[in-house]
């Protein structure tokens, strides 16, 4: 098991309050018991956690019922919660991070939280407060208060109100940062998450459908870092006309055109390489508000929310966009490519650690497209991350589409690294 570094904000915690701690296990073997006997070795020793983090590969989905009481005979944590993934991220033994995609692998992260309020719930997606209430049914549900806080939040892949849910919660808490993702998917008959608490092991093997999370608050945040990969070409446009997630014209000051138009005057303006990206990599970024704009001269994922687009009309240039469009919103295209995505990371990632606290632990929740392919070799995302934080214990899954805040706003993407950050509450938040 690696040592954990020393940082100096653990010694400026005097008195009898313990010092906080990370553990984590990375198991890679074909079956499920050895793949736990190898995170319990190295985990051996650790005590009691105040909240266990297990992600495992849809390999192991067929026998997820036997993961968490297999997991509790040797390991102890007040609460449980983990889900499948199509890919699983880990920290070895050696202290060394990886990502493990479309093979066998279980990362369990126990963590010691002293001074926290841990509430882990588990969320009915069919019985869930109207969004057009009041806010308080909605703060019940994941044991809100009105202090700040912030929400782990894992949600099975065949729930299909996932935005109402994620409304409803920043509904709720607004002031609450969010980071998570949707679970992969499986063939076997049971859902993809896991949720336990207490010594006792939970029915069906602590295997549920819905929705599960962890309201964190009192001495600990989550810091989040979204990095969405993309990179702006041409200018930043404005709606001009819209039905739905149509948009059908836009302008650039006061030329006003076809949204197809505008773009085939950026095309011209880029390099052949640039062209061909255009074919299968082109999105749309979407502002959020003045604020979220700021970035806009930036890298594209600083200063917009990226939607795919999913449709073209030849008959009038229109496109159809993963997202409600209104007129007045400034959108700009976007090209997502390995480059652009490891500049916006190491930018992102680099702002945190200059204004940070070092975290206790960092976990990634990324989408499957990333990963080998889009960086072209294993471990690209964690690569990064180590650059700003050389020692940092890293867990986490690659999701089906992935939860994190941009603008302000808590919304679900795709392509994208949604990074959430364990870090002391005194410590300095974002912007």
């Amino acid at each position: 098991m690696p040592a954990f570094p020393s940082f100096p904000w653990l010694q400026r915690r005097g008195g009898g309050t313990p010092a906080p701690w990370c553990r984590t296990g990375l198991g890679c073997a074909v079956s499920l018991e050895m793949a736990v006997a190898d995170v319990a070795r190295q985990l051996a020793g650790a005590g009691k956690a105040d909240l266990a983090l297990v992600f495992a590969s849809s390999s192991y989905a067929s026998d997820l019922p036997r993961l968490l009481p297999l997991l509790q005979q040797k390991l102890q944590a007040a609460h449980w919660l983990g889900c499948v993934g199509g890919g699983v991220v880990g920290t070895d033994a050696g202290g060394a991070a990886h990502e493990h995609e479309h093979e066998p692998a279980l990362s369990v992260t126990l963590l010691s939280l002293p001074g926290a309020c841990l509430h882990p719930f588990v969320l009915d997606p069919a019985a869930l407060p109207d969004l057009d209430g009041p806010a308080e049914p909605w703060r019940e549900l994941v044991g809100a208060s009105e202090g700040p806080a912030s929400l782990l939040l894992l949600v099975d892949p065949a729930v299909t109100a996932i935005n109402d849910l994620i409304n409803g919660l920043d509904y709720a808490c607004p002031q609450a940062v969010k980071v998570g993702g949707i679970a992969g998917q499986h063939s076997a008959a049971h859902p993809s998450l896991l949720f336990a608490t207490g010594e006792e092991p939970a029915e069906a093997g602590g295997v549920c459908g819905g929705a599960v999370g962890c309201l964190i608050s009192g001495s600990w945040r989550i810091e989040p870092v979204v990095a969405q990969g993309c990179r702006p070409i041409g200018p930043v446009l404005e709606v001009e006309q819209a039905q739905r997630n149509v948009v059908l014209e836009v302008s650039d000051g006061a030329r006003k055109r076809s949204p197809v138009a505008a773009l085939q005057s950026i095309l011209s303006d880029l390099s052949p390489e640039e062209r061909e990206q255009v074919r299968h990599s082109l999105f749309l970024g979407v502002g959020r508000s003045e604020f979220s704009l700021a970035g806009e001269q930036g890298i594209g994922g600083l200063g917009f929310l990226v939607r795919n687009l999913i449709g073209v009309d030849p008959r009038n240039g229109a496109v159809a966009v993963g997202e409600r469009m209104r007129v007045g919103q400034k959108v700009q295209f976007q090209l997502r490519d390995a480059a652009a995505a490891g500049e916006e990371s190491r930018l992102l990632l680099g702002q945190l650690a200059e204004r940070s606290t070092p975290p206790l632990a960092a976990l990634l929740f990324a989408c499957l497209g990333r990963g080998r392919g889009l960086h072209g070799h294993a471990d690209g995302d964690v690569q990064l991350c180590r650059e700003a934080f050389a020692d940092v214990p890293i867990a986490g899954v690659f999701c089906n589409g992935e939860i994190g805040p941009v603008g302000g706003n808590t919304h679900l993407h795709g392509y994208t690294a949604s990074w959430g950050f364990l870090v002391p509450s005194d410590s300095t938040p974002s912007p």
